[in-house]
């Protein structure tokens, strides 16, 4: 959070009365005073917002440490030293449980096609996500294991990374438009011991076929001294077929066949996940982790070299992504949050999935493309959803500003 210097006066813009009486910012004189004690306070501050999350155990030490002057030592930051707590039982179990919010939507799932859609409640994507984590564990899975997954924008990429969070491992998500090369880097460089993909996937009108791609970067990785001994494959482009023969009454009509994919399958390596998660118990318990334990490993792009692995720690990335959520986008219980960044980047994962699944939100997770079939697109959708809170790029403002308002008023 930063202060608007003097001279920028001018160019602030005040939110209507109706909305700032109903805000948990409702001024800039409270902005200040927010701003003023998460300074000078951090202790104080930050010792508040943890109250509202569960802890195995209490913090022993310093709530907080840190350096930042190299003058002085090394440099680090330390939260919560001593504390145990599961990040995963926090946005998932502590909603239901706690919050009553079991029967409350987590996400609206909307696909490339228009009508292609489901919805899941925090009950269910518990349900799933515990499935899930014991099929992992069932793999040799175990806490500080690093899991690479390279998924589309499905349902299925957010239970397998919570899933990863229960059991005390790493996720390492990499964008599914990167090449097999890029997939192969990022995975030798973390060292992760499982890949979890999906069959195929449309991006607007293009197919691709991302088994195939993460056949290539695996093939890649065993040339190079590394091979990975399990891939779990989610039959999304092909869940026509789950449908007919019984396997799956949840997933949604599938609105574009496509017939011509073929998935790539070495039975010594691949699962179906429809498969592996059918006799999973729904029920796992959370493996509590240190407050400074690691959550993810997130890549930058590359653009300016070799992309580096971000490591993410549990209880300073909950705190301030839960925070954060709040404040910056004003969150309240009746809202319907759509952010449109991929959950293969940081917004993606701080303010699409564990922001707002910390604080009890209903969002949209959209897998198509802001112009595809048409420039309504994105307006079609926050439309059908009621969607109160529209979080998206520059990028895709100015995109959307090309085609005029008809698209909006229509």
């Amino acid at each position: 959070m930063v202060l608007p210097k003097a001279e920028h006066a001018a160019r602030l813009y005040r939110a209507p009365p109706e909305l700032a009486r109903e805000a948990h910012v409702s001024s800039l004189e409270k902005y200040s005073e927010l701003y003023r004690r998460s300074v000078e306070e951090p202790q104080e501050f930050w010792s508040e917002i943890a109250k509202l999350f569960y802890w195995r155990n209490q913090h022993t030490g310093p709530f907080l440490q840190y350096n930042f002057d190299v003058t002085k030592g090394k440099i680090f930051i330390e939260w919560m030293k001593g504390a145990t707590t599961n990040i995963c039982y926090n946005v998932l179990d502590r909603n239901v449980y706690e919050n009553k919010l079991g029967d409350k939507i987590a996400f609206y799932w909307e696909g490339n096609e228009p009508g292609d859609s489901m919805k899941i409640t925090y009950s269910e994507l518990l349900s799933k996500v515990c499935q899930f984590a014991n099929v992992l564990q069932e793999q040799g899975v175990k806490k500080g294991d690093r899991v690479s997954i390279y998924m589309p924008m499905i349902i299925e990429l957010v239970v397998a990374m919570l899933a990863c969070a229960r059991i005390g491992a790493l996720h390492s998500i990499v964008f599914a438009g990167f090449s097999a090369e890029s997939l192969c880097e990022r995975i030798l460089d973390s060292n992760c011991s499982l890949l979890i993909t999906a069959d195929a996937f449309y991006r607007g009108d293009k197919l691709i076929n991302l088994k195939q791609i993460a056949d290539e970067a695996l093939q890649k990785c065993k040339a190079k001294g590394n091979p990975l001994e399990r891939c779990i494959v989610v039959k999304h482009l092909g869940r026509e077929e789950l449908v007919q023969d019984g396997s799956s009454s949840k997933s949604p009509p599938l609105k574009r066949i496509c017939q011509s994919v073929q998935t790539p399958w070495d039975p010594e390596v691949d699962l179906w996940w429809h498969d592996i998660m059918k006799n999973a118990s729904k029920e796992c318990e959370p493996v509590w982790c240190d407050a400074e334990d690691e959550l993810f490993i997130l890549y930058t792009s590359g653009s300016t070299g070799k992309p580096k692995g971000v490591v993410h720690t549990i209880a300073g990335y909950m705190l301030f992504t839960a925070a954060t959520f709040k404040y910056v986008f004003d969150h309240h219980p009746e809202d319907i949050y759509w952010c449109t960044a991929d959950i293969g980047w940081i917004t993606g994962h701080s303010y699409l999935t564990y922001g707002p699944l910390a604080n009890g939100a209903t969002s949209v997770l959209f897998e198509g493309l802001p112009i595809y079939p048409d420039v309504s697109r994105m307006w079609n959708i926050i439309d059908k959803y009621k969607v109160t809170k529209f979080y998206t790029a520059p990028t895709a403002i100015r995109l959307l500003m090309k085609y005029g308002d008809e698209p909006v008023k229509k």
